[in-house]
């Protein structure tokens, strides 16, 4: 089955995503230009309404769609960020709207180029879904949790069975390829196991992030100049953050994070000292001054974990994993939502590289999660390095060396602009981390580090926060 394309639209038959959150729904709006059919399989209970569900609890919290990732959403959903405009999320430079206090001060308010915007997860969950129920051919499966996969020939997934809610038999779905987007726990290593197929132990870093967030009001009037403030938290001497954003609805979300065992609280008071202690106050001053506050949220992430399918020998063909099903980041990196976008980007031109080809689908599985890989080794090198040294007893030299050079970028930046635009698009992958180690920023860096005599990279350590920067007067 599937072996072959069908009709004169050159399009197969049927595929089913496992997962009917962002990462799925971006799949599946792929698949719909490959397949005549395409069926979420989605075990919350959830229609064109819904947007964050219950099995995402990390949707309650303040996310970065990084200028990438806005990049393919807009390829795939043309219009969406017009839309989410219509909305009053907010379009900005990432230089010119943004109080960054990094780890050696503010980062300059000068015009980078890289254009984002802020909204809730919850929101645009809502508006993707919306539109890819909306699309020919789609149908959602609500309240189905997937059971295991289904093989006709040896090696080769042909369906899978799935139980909806108050069934008290399982149902069958055949399928020409299956695309797992169940998240973390989804459970796509057991059903791989049921299959007879041995995955790799995953790659672990582990980082003890809590977020804790609330939306309240954004007032139209006297809004401050800035529409995102940040302080980024800095192994191993700043393990306390938080991120303000304006969003959509005239609101502002606010996540407080702290690693290990420095959780922001819950109740209002803790939540307020919480930010006070932060060393950026345009925090703690708009949660000082908050009104019609939203339930607090909190979430506590592990570790970043990539599941290694890409060395899976065995891996079976018609079977593809793509979001969190392969790759958990530390969201304080906000690379998640970038990744998966980019993910089924990857799909898309796959699919459509072998339709012009006349080819059918074995022959994929294996390719796309190789590529995959590939795909995430830059995002989780950058996130991970600066992870492993939050542990004091596991920082290889790799790990050292790019926190000390990040150290030096930081301390440059602050008095550079050129410097910093190039970071902001190398964190919004929209170029790649070598642009930070071209001739003219390696001249600015050393030459700064030996001015400094800065410690070599086995002692690196997180740099105090510089001066306050100026308040504006919607601010006070």
């Amino acid at each position: 089955m599937g072996t072959r394309t069908h009709g004169s639209d050159g399009r197969w038959e049927r595929a089913v995503v496992i997962g009917g959150g962002y990462s799925g729904l971006v799949t599946a709006r792929v698949l719909t230009g490959c397949f005549r059919e395409v069926v979420v399989l989605e075990r919350d209970r959830v229609d064109g309404d819904t947007g964050v569900h219950p099995h995402a609890p990390q949707g309650n919290h303040a996310h970065a769609m990084l200028a990438k990732g806005a990049e393919v959403l807009e390829t795939l959903f043309p219009g969406l960020r017009a839309e989410l405009l219509d909305l009053g999320a907010p379009v900005y430079d990432y230089g010119e709207r943004m109080s960054f206090l990094q780890p050696a001060g503010y980062a300059p308010r000068h015009r980078t180029g890289v254009r984002i915007q802020s909204f809730t997860r919850d929101e645009l969950e809502r508006r993707l879904r919306r539109r890819v129920l909306a699309l020919p051919g789609v149908t959602l499966l609500a309240s189905a949790r997937c059971e295991g996969l289904v093989t006709e020939r040896p090696g080769v997934v042909s369906g899978v069975v799935y139980r909806t809610a108050g069934s008290e038999e399982p149902s069958r779905l055949a399928a020409d390829l299956v695309v797992d987007a169940s998240g973390r726990a989804g459970g796509l290593d057991r059903r791989l196991e049921a299959l007879g197929v041995s995955v790799p132990e995953p790659r672990v870093v582990k980082a003890k992030i809590t977020y804790t967030s609330m939306n309240f009001a954004r007032p139209e009037q006297d809004r401050p100049d800035f529409d995102a403030a940040y302080q980024m938290t800095f192994a191993p001497g700043i393990p306390r953050g938080g991120v303000v954003l304006a969003v959509e609805r005239n609101r502002w979300t606010c996540s407080l994070f702290g690693f290990d065992e420095e959780a922001p609280p819950t109740d209002d008071q803790g939540y307020l000292d919480f930010a006070r202690s932060l060393a950026n106050p345009r925090l703690a001053q708009l949660i000082e001054h908050r009104t019609h506050p939203e339930p607090t949220h909190r979430y506590v992430n592990a570790d970043n974990r990539w599941s290694r399918y890409h060395r899976v020998k065995a891996w079976p063909e018609r079977l593809l994993a793509v979001g969190d099903s392969v790759c958990v980041f530390n969201p304080v990196y906000g690379q998640g939502l970038t990744v998966a976008a980019l993910e089924a980007h990857l799909l898309h031109r796959m699919l459509a590289a072998r339709r012009t080809a006349g080819k059918g689908l074995d022959g994929l599985s294996r390719r796309y999660q190789r590529r995959v890989a590939r795909l995430l080794l830059v995002p989780w090198t950058l996130s991970s390095n600066s992870d492993l040294m939050w542990n004091p007893h596991e920082r290889p030299v790799s790990a050292r060396i790019a926190h000390w050079y990040n150290t030096q970028v930081f301390a440059v930046s602050v008095h550079d602009p050129q410097v910093w635009s190039r970071f902001a698009r190398v964190a919004n992958m929209v170029a790649p981390p070598s642009l930070l180690f071209r001739p003219s920023v390696l001249v600015k860096v050393l030459g700064a580090a030996l001015r400094r005599r800065t410690p070599p990279p086995a002692r690196a350590g997180a740099p105090a926060p510089g001066p306050a920067e100026p308040l504006s007067p919607g601010t006070r």
